[in-house]
């Protein structure tokens, strides 16, 4: 039996609509909805991993062999399933490096790969670089038709790079009153913040005013809407505090949230993307010990651990941090007052991957986008 799959190259996904920001964000609104169902399969014998990561020695006798000598210094494999309409298997696959910026490349490099559920044949192989980076951030603009405040007029990018630019795209979809946009990069005189700032100018006339900020606190006050998408290294983290956060706000956390005085979070409206992908980030947390291998303390930077540390700890129940597929589909309601404030950790998971990936598959399909490549005519060996 003969097999043949699509091979999209990243303009092949330009030009199939990877960048569109509103059918992404139906996408994600999809997969949240299947996820609420449980019709899906993630990795690992309980079918729940995020996905499985190859970490780097900081040293080796072996000459040669590849060290972890900087940030991100990994390479990651994510499979999954997702049902419903998609009913496709497939897997993210990519290698991360900090050092790659010196050569002129992104820090990873990211391919997906769409596979028939019965035969396991493949059915495409693509550029994942901008459909993660979509996808990523079409997650919490969904999630804000469900959580935001609808007057939210102030739109808060912490980290203005790859994945907060796809973000902005999608809250402008669907945050049309945004009349201020502020942004908090490494410096006031940060290239990705002035960079950013050059493309709301030209992209969205309609903000009024963009801001760069000199502090984590200038970036958080005022603003109705807060995106967080940093990468940045434990020892140059800053710690976030919640008296920062107008009253009403919507704070999403698609990055690094470091907090100490947990108990604050009991105040605010809690909800997650994935409850127990966080519960297993703290359990392998705790199983490395307090210190890291030079004696430095060791402290979790991801909201939704810190959710998990207040109901483990028996400061929160479960019950209080809210599930976002059930939200989706309607088992819980969303925001409930102007005045609370929300707090949503999204952490991404490979079914995102597949659905927009799916999605760009299929328009590839009908726009005769992409090459077609043989696997076989026939196998050599049964």
């Amino acid at each position: 039996m003969s097999i043949d799959f699509l091979y999209l190259s990243e303009k092949d996904m330009l030009d199939a609509g990877v960048l569109d920001a509103g059918r992404c964000i139906e996408a994600m609104k999809e997969t949240m909805s299947l996820f609420g169902k449980k019709d899906f399969l993630l990795g690992g014998p309980k079918g729940d991993e995020h996905g499985l990561q190859m970490n780097f020695p900081k040293a080796s006798d072996i000459e040669g062999f590849p060290l972890d000598d900087g940030p991100d210094r990994r390479f990651m494999a994510m499979p999954a399933y997702l049902g419903g309409k998609y009913h496709i298997a497939g897997q993210k696959y990519y290698g991360s490096n900090s050092h790659n910026a010196a050569k002129g490349l992104p820090r990873s490099i990211l391919m997906v790969t769409l596979s028939d559920v019965e035969t396991g044949a493949p059915k495409a192989i693509m550029s994942a670089n901008l459909l993660s980076a979509m996808r990523t951030g079409a997650m919490p603009a969904m999630a804000a038709t469900y959580l935001a405040n609808k007057d939210a007029k102030v739109l808060s990018l912490i980290g203005p790079g790859v994945i907060n630019k796809c973000a902005l795209m999608c809250y402008m979809e669907v945050l049309p009153g945004i009349e201020k946009i502020k942004l908090r990069g490494s410096s006031t005189h940060s290239k990705t913040a002035m960079a950013m700032e050059a493309f709301i100018k030209e992209r969205y006339p309609q903000v009024k005013e963009t801001e760069i900020c000199d502090s984590l606190e200038a970036a958080c006050r005022d603003a109705d809407v807060v995106s967080e998408a940093m990468s940045v290294s434990a020892e140059n983290m800053e710690a976030f505090d919640l008296s920062w956060f107008k009253k009403g706000a919507t704070v999403f956390s698609m990055g690094s949230f470091l907090y100490r005085k947990y108990d604050d979070f009991l105040k605010t409206t809690m909800v997650v993307d994935n409850y127990g992908m966080y519960r297993k980030y703290l359990s392998n947390f705790k199983a490395r010990g307090p210190v890291d291998e030079l004696g430095h303390k060791r402290e979790w930077c991801i909201m939704g651990i810190h959710f998990v540390h207040l109901v483990e700890t028996g400061a929160a129940d479960r019950k209080d941090v809210a599930d976002l597929c059930d939200i989706v589909n309607g088992k819980r309601p969303g925001r409930q007052s102007p005045d609370e404030t929300v707090m949503c950790s999204i952490g991404g998971m490979p079914l995102e991957d597949l659905s927009w990936g799916y999605e760009c598959y299929e328009r590839a399909k009908q726009l005769s986008i992409g090459t077609q490549l043989n696997l076989w005519d026939e196998p050599y060996m049964r």
